[in-house]
């Protein structure tokens, strides 16, 4: 069996990023993958505009204590179109642009003011309170770069530089199936020995959270012919192919050999808990995925193979899983030999960062992700982990929550 990280050496071989690009909305860009440089087309801010509300000051007035003549006024989106001369005070709000002969703003919170006269006793330097014209960024400086993923915060740099459009990376086009004559899709009634298809909905759900097409093939029963009937057709139609069940060791498991048959298989069986009998190979030009049939597996598989391939193939640069550290709260029974990756939950206990698993940790049971927010990660060498113990955890996407409750 292979350990998880030669695999994904490996997996790294054989991906490459697609090369088809579009040009789309900004409005529409929001997770999607930049292809090519992004310069600034101007200066951010355009002009010189002031940091606080306030007073513009000559630079003759800087250090004196003495009266000011108010002599007008500066809004944002307003100019004032003379230039200021010394003695005299423009009054100016955050953002406004400043007026000619500015050297400095002095806060309103220093000013005393009785009618259109001021005085202040704050010593500015010059400059103070002014954000110079291209503060932000400067007309041809680099806004994104190739590989970045599109986010609200870069969207809104564009957006404040008037970008209106963005050439992206194409979508890539995952095909989803599920094998078992044990499935059927939610809404219709169980019949004897049948249960939910959960995994093509997790496989679903997870895979749309990228900038993906998304073909959705079903469940198909354990039938060899149609087996190798659909992964022909996801082959023609997809860049990636995602199946789950079918590539254990079981009487009726067909999806692997099929892969053999009609495409390669290039690793199976990785050194892994949950999600040992992975497939990894190609049908077609497309890559191939062949998750194992538990839930809990298939999530855990996607986690950590099929979503950095997904990543790589947009483009995005090869990125290593975040770890923190944490204090163990409960045990964790593990026999060495394969990597485990245990659903916890993580939080902050004391100052300190506390982590405990979510009861039963077996393969068929999603209520191991339900409140999850992270995974420990129990190297291959590992034997059971007492409580205290020094753990490295991993942290799972989520959109559960908010900044404020982490």
């Amino acid at each position: 069996m292979l350990n998880v990280d030669d695999a994904l050496r490996k997996l790294g071989d054989l991906t490459s990023p697609v090369l088809d690009t579009e040009v789309i909305p900004l409005t529409e860009s929001k997770g999607r993958v930049v292809a090519s440089a992004i310069d600034a087309p101007m200066d951010l801010p355009p002009f010189d505009a002031s940091a606080m509300d306030g007073y513009a000051l000559h630079a003759n007035d800087l250090n004196q204590d003495r009266e000011l003549d108010v002599v007008g006024e500066s809004r944002a989106g307003y100019v004032y179109q003379d230039p200021l001369a010394p003695g005299t005070a423009i009054r100016i709000f955050t953002g406004a642009p400043i007026p000619r002969g500015t050297a400095a703003v002095v806060i309103q919170e220093d000013v005393e003011r009785n009618g259109d006269q001021i005085r202040f006793r704050a010593s500015l330097e010059i400059g103070e309170n002014i954000r110079s014209r291209g503060h932000d960024i400067a007309k041809t400086q680099l806004l994104a770069k190739g590989g970045d993923r599109l986010d609200a915060y870069k969207i809104s740099w564009l957006a404040a530089c008037g970008v209106t459009n963005v050439t992206a990376v194409r979508r890539i086009r995952v095909a989803l199936f599920s094998t078992g004559d044990e499935l059927i899709d939610p809404g219709t009634p169980l019949g004897p020995g049948q249960i939910y298809d959960a995994n093509r909905t997790a496989l679903r759900e997870l895979v749309s959270e990228r900038p993906v097409e998304v073909l959705d093939l079903g469940a198909l029963p354990d039938d060899p012919q149609a087996i190798n009937r659909t992964l022909e057709t996801a082959a023609e139609a997809a860049d990636v192919v995602v199946t789950s069940g079918g590539v254990s060791v079981g009487d009726a498991d067909y999806v692997k050999d099929a892969v053999a048959r009609i495409g390669s298989l290039d690793f199976w069986k990785i050194a892994l808990k949950p999600g040992k009998p992975l497939a990894v190979g190609r049908v077609g030009k497309a890559l191939f995925f062949g998750l194992p049939g538990n839930p809990v597996s298939t999530i855990i598989t996607y986690l950590l193979f099929v979503a950095p391939t997904i990543d790589r193939l947009c483009g995005m640069p090869d990125t290593t899983p975040y770890r923190l550290s944490a204090i163990l709260q409960g045990t964790i029974e593990h026999h060495q030999g394969r990597r485990e990756y245990v659903r916890g939950i993580f939080g902050m206990n004391d100052d300190r960062v506390t982590v405990s698993p979510t009861g039963d940790q077996s393969s068929n049971r999603l209520a191991t992700f339900a409140n999850a927010n992270c995974l420990i990660v129990v190297p291959e060498q590992t034997g059971d982990i007492k409580p205290g113990s020094i753990v490295d955890i991993v942290l799972l996407p989520t959109d559960r929550s908010h900044i404020w409750t982490g």
